[in-house]
């Protein structure tokens, strides 16, 4: 059950959340706010080397009521800039099957970078492709931003070839910006534009 304000009136709808238009929704997954529900999964991560190593650093363990509390507060942070913090859902459960923040929203100048985490169990079935269309349609379309950028490992091959595949372009690459397993390793950079995105995915979303 959903209840719309306007001016003059509340009407109630019943709402069917699979059946729902949120631009935040696609055919597989939704981008949603992290539910306190949602620990179990985060908690998994912390003790999954190869999840993690990928994407920042490997964490020291973290209590299960360390996790808790992060959620909770998560599930109540007030949303002050861009700076976002999604969950990606599955559709047909509400299952979480990964995870998603946008970091360093400028405004001003229309640039944003983001961050992106999909359970290796889940992987290649296409919610990290369709979460990041989602994310660049709200802030291409509805935050008149005009520049996305992010940063990969130059080792992480999957993610390279996803980002390549969805046209972002090779826009760099900072040599020993990353220490993991005993080795450095370089940073690659790529990019997008809003009118490359509009004109390889808008179309069609």
């Amino acid at each position: 059950m959903t209840i719309v304000t306007s001016h003059s009136c509340a009407i109630v709808l019943d709402m069917n959340i699979h059946e729902s238009r949120s631009l935040w929704q696609g055919k597989l997954i939704r981008l949603r706010a992290i539910e306190p529900g949602d620990w179990e999964t985060y908690f998994a991560w912390n003790f999954d080397d190869e999840q993690t190593r990928p994407l920042y650093f490997i964490p020291p363990p973290q209590s299960r009521e360390a996790v808790r509390r992060w959620t909770e507060q998560e599930s109540t942070r007030p949303i002050t800039d861009d700076n976002i913090r999604f969950t990606i859902a599955r559709i047909e459960d509400d299952a979480v099957v990964g995870d998603m923040g946008v970091h360093e929203a400028d405004p001003r100048v229309g640039a944003f970078t983001y961050g992106i985490n999909v359970k290796r169990e889940e992987q290649r079935k296409g919610y990290a492709s369709e979460a990041i269309r989602l994310l660049l349609r709200y802030y291409f379309q509805e935050r008149r931003y005009q520049k996305v950028t992010i940063k990969v490992y130059g080792f992480n091959e999957a993610s390279m070839r996803l980002h390549e595949s969805l046209g972002f372009q090779v826009e760099g690459r900072l040599r020993r910006m990353v220490y993991t397993d005993g080795e450095f390793h370089d940073e690659v950079i790529y990019g997008m534009t809003v009118e490359e995105f509009r004109e390889k995915h808008l179309a069609n979303m």
